[in-house]
């Protein structure tokens, strides 16, 4: 006969049709796990190009309001840090001032638009965005300082650091 250490089955037992059903349900099911696995992932990537998407409209949007806001009427020179406040005339023409319409009380000759801050990359945040923008700047600069020094990890180290 054929020696024992060859076997890849037991001699007594012979395979069932129960067993190749059993196997043909084992492959269908793993095809149905990695078929919903690919779709969990997939998801997930789609969510990930949607957001993406709206980052890259937001650019879009802030980088056409920047470059309208900077050629505004204007007769002083802008500087980076400093807060200017957007009004229109009857003419339509619209111009930048140093003075609020708080400042400017009852007299305010223009109609007042809106406050934006010039920031040191010269683009423009809305006055009212302002505070949100300098916190998470503030959070910013924390990591950068944490990080000035790179750790032994790849990760990166984000402990105290809330928004």
């Amino acid at each position: 006969g054929v020696s024992e250490g060859l076997q890849v089955t037991p001699a007594a037992r012979k395979s069932q049709p129960s067993d190749l059903v059993a196997l043909a349900e084992q492959v269908e099911k793993a095809d149905e796990f990695v078929r919903a696995n690919a779709c969990n992932r997939l998801t997930v990537i789609a969510e990930q190009i949607r957001y993406l998407q709206e980052q890259a409209r937001k650019v879009l949007e802030d980088a056409k309001r920047d470059a309208d806001l900077h050629h505004v009427a204007c007769n002083f020179v802008k500087k980076p840090g400093n807060t200017y406040y957007l009004y229109r005339r009857e003419s339509g023409q619209r111009y930048f001032s140093l003075l609020s319409p708080k400042e400017w009380g009852a007299k305010c000759p223009s109609e007042f638009l809106a406050g934006y801050r010039l920031q040191h990359d010269l683009s423009w945040t809305p006055s009212d965005e302002a505070e949100k923008r300098d916190a998470e700047l503030n959070v910013l600069e924390k990591l950068l300082d944490q990080q000035a020094v790179l750790p032994p990890c790849s990760e990166p180290n984000f402990r105290g650091l809330t928004m």
